[in-house]
């Protein structure tokens, strides 16, 4: 994929102070850096521009500047949690054959098979949720089990989810979510929850004991609100709905509401992707839409321009002089003095690619 537009960066970066400043004797100059900023300006979704300081010579009075712009439109490595219902109603036929839990367990593992063949260093964990068989236990973090540590291996990670059991008589989302937010490691890299479910939520961990009540709603919808503030990418697909306008008897909320109340809407969802597909959808979601989205891309970066502006300071007391070229792209040979810049232009950069320069500035001699 490219991205075809043009970047334009208008720079106002002043690194230098001079202090016991007399142009009368140049020994008398004394130069200090007062701080080494780094101004970062992002591009795309993972790309950036960064100009810095990086050397300083105080007793040669002079600083060392790079700018540098680098292309990392390759999603990194990261970690994602599987989050799967294994509520009873899973076991419900959908389509005179199969039940929607092989539908849906089926998927997943063509999913996770699908991803490790692209990419060794991802790791995936599974969580299944409900609730607890054991009525006493209902809406503790006893309704979500951790079916598998973070792992690359394919054949651990299906075999464990061909044995979830789907015997939950109710659902318990946040009880899943919580369990898988706390299977990430602290790396800094990229981190997914995919939610894979048949139901409405009608459980909640120490919730008030009304199913679907408005206490349910909140603390599912509060979850996912957390999870978004974590940096964790959430994509969920909600599935097996056959009437949005049922009102349940605990509630005077329709699934409906329920569901746009904790989920929002597929254009405009509470955090991350939101799919609410029927069950004849499902396998198209799961192993095209939801795995497109977590392959990485390749993009170009392409017509760049970058225009670093001079303060007046720097121009009438410091000479310019490039370190090295620019190792892609063309930029200006000395500093153009109707607008105190230069101009660097990339036509294109790859993914992967770093484009660098590095320029000298040193106080003149007067």
């Amino acid at each position: 994929m490219n991205i075809k537009r043009k970047i334009f960066i208008l720079l106002f970066l002043t690194l230098i102070l001079l202090t016991n400043l007399s142009f009368a004797s140049y020994s008398t100059v004394t130069m200090n850096v007062v701080e080494e900023p780094v101004c970062t300006i992002e591009l795309g979704e993972n790309s950036k521009f960064e100009k810095k300081l990086i050397s300083k010579d105080l007793n040669n009075k002079e600083v060392t500047i790079q700018l540098q712009v680098k292309n990392d439109e390759v999603k990194p490595t990261g970690e994602i949690m599987l989050v799967l219902d294994n509520s009873d109603s899973m076991n419900n036929t959908v389509d005179g054959t199969k039940t929607r839990k092989e539908l849906i367990f089926d998927s997943a593992k063509t999913l996770v098979s699908n991803l490790l063949k692209d990419n060794e260093e991802l790791k995936i964990g599974i969580v299944s949720f409900s609730t607890n068989t054991d009525i006493s236990k209902e809406g503790s973090s006893e309704d979500a089990n951790l079916v598998s540590s973070l792992s690359n291996d394919i054949s651990k990670l299906n075999n464990a989810i061909s044995n979830i059991k789907a015997d939950g008589p109710r659902t318990n989302l946040e009880s899943g979510l919580d369990l898988a937010s706390g299977q990430f490691t602290k790396t800094d890299n990229n981190k997914y929850m995919i939610v894979l479910t048949d139901g409405v939520p009608n459980v909640a961990l120490n919730y008030d004991k009304n199913y679907y009540s408005d206490d349910v709603i909140s603390k599912t919808k509060s979850k996912l609100q957390q999870l978004k503030q974590s940096n964790i990418n959430v994509i969920t697909m909600l599935t097996g709905i056959d009437d949005e306008k049922y009102i349940p008897a605990t509630t005077t909320k329709s699934f409906g509401e329920i569901i746009e109340e904790i989920f929002g809407t597929t254009s405009n969802p509470t955090v991350g992707k939101f799919y609410y597909v029927t069950d004849n959808e499902v396998e198209s979601i799961i192993k095209n839409d939801i795995y497109n989205s977590l392959i990485p891309e390749n993009k170009t970066l392409k017509d760049i321009k970058i225009i670093d502006y001079f303060p007046a300071e720097i121009i009438n007391n410091f000479d310019f002089a490039y370190v090295s070229e620019a190792n892609i792209g063309t930029i200006s040979a000395t500093v153009d003095k109707s607008n105190n810049s230069i101009t660097w232009t990339i036509p294109e950069l790859a993914n992967g690619e770093t484009a660098t320069v590095q320029y000298k500035l040193k106080l003149r001699k007067f």
